[in-house]
């Protein structure tokens, strides 16, 4: 390709911070749970690379054959890829998408198709880098580009929305609530610095849950606890398996081993269960004490991926006024209405 950036370009990054800023000279943008991802066509040519640099066209070929069909020629923009479901996003189906065989990957593109939802263009259709231009002109281009060359409602290519105002960005969590995994917020006068974190800043949405402590891990030692595993009851009365914490000081992981000891059984969690070994263990012991579930413990966490959290959570405060029959998971269950976003 015979562009003014290259193809391994690191995209602009975001520093997380508590509150979303205030004041003048800010855009706001929905923070999309997705791949974040630069795309790159000149001519017939064209590539998408990942936050890493790593290319995703054959993970995503039907990106790629709606890249190619766009009029404009030559350009690069950046993006997050994102697989719808309903009204929401699926980051489960999009981890499916990461796959060896090229059959389940043409078989998925046909079945659940993701879409590049864009934020930023950084060379334009006349092979120009935009780069050094600010952020409001570069946002400026990028719609036009978008009114010319996309459809509205087109499934596979979309312009994510954007605002000065911060009256909008409460609209957006008053229309979608708890769906919106967050706001972006970016110096208007900024140019692109690749791999930078000094002009755009994140706030992750966090939501909490009392759940049951279902069972623990040991610390290496032995002498401590790990991690508590916590689980939440389903419809039918089943302690499911949703996720750890071990945000505690080493003095109280001490002193929670004692008292996890006084409840030690045979079986705790009787759907979901934790894990056994992974690649991602390390060599690391999966090895776990189911307890009796009476202790909840109320944790915030930021994502849910099939049911579970999909990091690990910070522990807040002990409930013992909690009766652990409540402990139910609908506390992570939420009306995803993600996409309303687009309406």
């Amino acid at each position: 390709m015979k562009l003014p950036v290259p193809l391994d370009l690191e995209p602009m990054e975001a520093r997380l911070v508590d509150a979303i800023p205030s004041g003048a000279g800010w855009q706001f943008e929905p923070k999309w749970d997705g791949f974040r991802c630069l795309a790159f066509r000149d001519g017939e040519e064209v590539a998408l690379r990942s936050k890493s640099g790593q290319p995703f066209e054959r993970y995503f070929p039907e990106i790629v054959t709606r890249l190619h069909a766009l009029g404009a020629k030559r350009f690069v923009l950046d993006g997050e890829l994102v697989v719808p479901s309903g009204e929401a996003l699926s980051f489960d189906e999009l981890m499916q998408r990461i796959h060896p065989a090229a059959s389940r990957v043409a078989r998925l593109a046909r079945e659940t198709p993701a879409t590049l939802l864009v934020f930023d263009l950084l060379v334009d259709v006349d092979g120009l880098s935009l780069l050094e231009l600010p952020l409001r002109e570069r946002r400026m281009r990028l719609e036009a580009f978008a009114a010319r060359y996309v459809p509205v409602g087109d499934p596979r290519v979309r312009l994510s929305p954007a605002t000065r105002e911060r009256a909008t960005v409460d609209a957006w969590y008053a229309r979608v609530g708890g769906a919106l995994d967050g706001v972006v917020a970016k110096r208007a006068d900024s140019p692109y610095r690749p791999g930078a974190r000094d002009a755009v800043v994140k706030v992750k949405a966090i939501r909490s849950a009392d759940c049951i402590v279902g069972g623990y891990r040991l610390s290496e030692r032995g002498d401590a606890v790990g991690s508590l595993l916590l689980g939440l009851f389903d419809a039918d009365g089943r302690l499911d398996y949703v996720g750890f914490t071990s945000g505690f000081a080493a003095s109280e992981k001490r002193a929670l081993l004692a008292r996890l000891r006084t409840l030690d059984a045979e079986a705790s969690f009787a759907g979901r269960t934790p894990g056994g070994p992974s690649r991602w263990n390390r060599g690391r012991s999966t090895e776990w004490q189911p307890v009796r579930p009476e202790l909840v413990l109320e944790v915030a966490f930021d994502q849910v991926t099939a049911g579970r959290f999909r990091h690990g959570t910070r522990p807040l405060r002990w409930r013992p006024d909690k009766a652990p029959g409540t402990c139910t998971v609908d506390q992570i269950e939420q009306n995803d209405k993600t996409l309303a976003l687009f309406d």
